[in-house]
């Protein structure tokens, strides 16, 4: 009897676990909000669709899991932030730092990053399709297992960029610069 009770308590127990762990601070959620800055801000899990956040500073802030789609980040910046999990769909970051920011599963399909500065950026296993890297600086960039396909890297930086693994099926790579990159079949450019 307690073995049964056991296993029915193992099977519900992920229905009770499942419970949303929200972090996101309500005052630095303000902060950004009045001042258009908000550095190393707890923003996780912030529903920002469609914001206005152009020329903000967020450096270093927690935004893993925070809904950005279609915002507007034009020369923001996010040097060194954590946007781990963040939805980025059709958000513009044109001019925007990302240098050593976290990017790991971010979405960031249909992207506009067009003269963003990703240096450093540890972005594997990112949704990319279809995003308009033109011009970025993705040097030394972490891209493993990253989904660029149909992506628009003309102009852009990848040298010393690990691609292993990433699909970059049809994109555009006119004048892209690629000495020391790690490309998807694990073979260096050289």
């Amino acid at each position: 009897m307690k073995s049964h009770l056991l296993a029915i308590a193992l099977l519900l127990a992920p229905l009770y676990l499942q419970t949303p762990v929200t972090a996101l601070n309500a005052v630095h959620l303000e902060q950004l909000q009045r001042t258009g800055s908000c550095v190393g801000c707890d923003l996780s899990s912030a529903q920002l669709p469609d914001a206005l956040l152009s020329n903000t500073d967020l450096r270093g802030a927690n935004l893993t899991g925070a809904n950005l789609r279609g915002a507007d980040l034009r020369r923001a910046n996010l040097a060194g932030a954590n946007l781990s999990g963040a939805s980025l769909i059709y958000a513009n970051l044109t001019e925007a730092n990302l240098t050593q920011a976290n990017l790991i599963v971010t979405a960031l399909i249909g992207a506009n990053l067009t003269h963003a500065n990703l240096v450093g950026a540890s972005a594997s296993m990112a949704k990319l399709p279809g995003a308009n890297l033109m011009g970025a600086d993705l040097r030394q960039a972490d891209l493993q297992a990253a989904d660029l396909s149909s992506a628009n890297l003309n102009a852009a930086d990848l040298r010393g960029a690990d691609l292993r693994n990433a699909d970059w099926e049809n994109t555009i790579r006119k004048n892209t610069k690629l000495g020391s990159t790690i490309l998807p079949d694990g073979s260096i450019y050289r």
